[in-house]
């Protein structure tokens, strides 16, 4: 199939990426309990080697969420036609499950963690009535917060961009598809990416951090933001597709060589120079070559409907916002326990699961608990579905 052909009709290989990059997401969020790393609540013993699966789907299990994104949101906008109702339609769709996920189903999180760190006694009724909406940091932890939720609130800043990018006059936005399509076609596909997320490491990163605090966080700007527009341009860029489906296989083999390389380097005790150099060039060279191999993998072997497509496609955003706090919850209440991490790995990932299922099949049930998970009223998905257009959507 021609690659300009790929974004005619509903992309399910895309469906079927965004998918298991969610899935890998909350297999990530489990790992991040066990890992020497910070994170809210951590297992009394680090396991060391688990270090090393996280770093190989790190550089790039974010980017690839928001370059679909963008795909998704390009489609959105095509349909509606209008900005304004883009701006609308997505600010509800989003900005609704973020509210409520900072409101109710993130609140517990700094409740646990604060317990597990000794510096709350308190039930989680009490904290959430009058400590949570401090609005500020008294106890080391900004309250209320969103944690896992930032994606949600980028990328409705990056959707609000994109409506104002669509009120440009045609010829203007014409103008910006041809110099994407000239950018990014060919050898610049790979190189001109790469070398930047390699700039912004270098550069940005060791300044700034990535903050997930949305006004003051330009190393995540300069990657997620470029990320998704990438994903908003691919869509009608018949230059780039043609790239990506002629040398995907050759992009995963380099995802593979610089997955190693990037192991091999982390593993160097040595913080010289040269070797801090080659860590983000190297981390560069494995984000942008997995992403573009794993869309064209998609597109070439996953593009087939079903009714687990079908289930999980409407599913994977209620996951996303219950998982988390769910995680942190078993995680705290296990290491009460003093269960072995190999038990405790089992429990969560089995709770979470579990538990994300049943917050899923009460909000389908449940007509005014849908649009606090992010899924539709089911009356307006009633009245949509006759005259739904064929295309990727969210």
């Amino acid at each position: 199939m021609q690659a300009n052909m790929e974004m005619n009709g509903r992309q399910f290989g895309l469906d079927w990426l965004r998918i298991g990059a969610f899935a890998l997401l909350i297999l990530y969020h489990v790992g991040m309990f066990f890992v020497p790393w910070g994170w809210h609540v951590k297992s009394a013993e680090p396991v060391e080697w688990a270090v090393w699966p996280m770093l190989a789907i790190n550089p790039w299990r974010l980017m690839l969420l928001f370059v679909i994104s963008g795909v998704v949101s390009r489609t959105l906008l095509a349909k509606l036609a209008a900005p304004g109702a883009f701006a609308i339609g997505r600010s509800t769709r989003l900005l609704v499950p973020l509210l409520a996920g900072m409101v109710i189903f993130v609140a517990p999180q700094p409740w646990f963690e604060l317990r597990d760190q000794g510096l709350y006694h308190a039930g989680l009724m009490h904290f959430w009535l009058n400590d949570y909406f401090e609005f500020g940091g008294s106890r080391g932890t900004p309250l209320p917060t969103w944690n896992h939720l930032w994606f949600v609130a980028y990328l409705w800043a990056y959707t609000m961009v994109l409506a104002a990018l669509a009120a440009l006059p045609a010829t203007l936005r014409a103008w910006l598809q041809r110099a994407f399509d000239a950018l990014f076609s060919g050898w610049r596909l790979a190189a001109l990416p790469i070398a930047w997320l390699a700039l912004v490491r270098l550069t940005l990163h060791p300044v700034f951090g990535e903050t997930h605090a949305l006004l003051d966080d330009p190393y995540a700007h300069a990657i997620y933001g470029f990320a998704f527009f990438f994903g908003v341009a691919l869509v009608r860029s018949a230059a780039t597709w043609n790239t990506i489906m002629a040398n995907w296989r050759s992009l995963l083999g380099l995802a593979a060589l610089s997955c190693g390389a990037l192991l091999a380097v982390h593993g160097l005790s040595d913080n010289s120079a040269p070797w801090e150099t080659a860590r983000p060039l190297v981390r560069a060279v494995l984000a942008w070559s997995a992403i573009l191999g794993l869309i064209g993998f998609a597109q070439t072997h996953l593009h087939h409907d079903g009714p687990v497509r079908r289930y999980l496609t409407e599913a994977i955003f209620p996951y996303y916002i219950a998982h988390q706090t769910i995680i942190v919850a078993a995680g705290f209440w296990l290491k009460q326990t003093e269960a072995g991490n190999e038990l405790a790995f089992m429990v969560i990932l089995l709770t979470t699961i579990f538990g994300c299922a049943l917050t899923y099949e009460l909000a389908r049930r449940i007509d005014w608990l849908r649009p606090l998970l992010g899924l539709k009223r089911a009356g307006l998905q009633v009245r949509q579905s006759g005259a739904r257009a064929q295309g990727y959507r969210a």
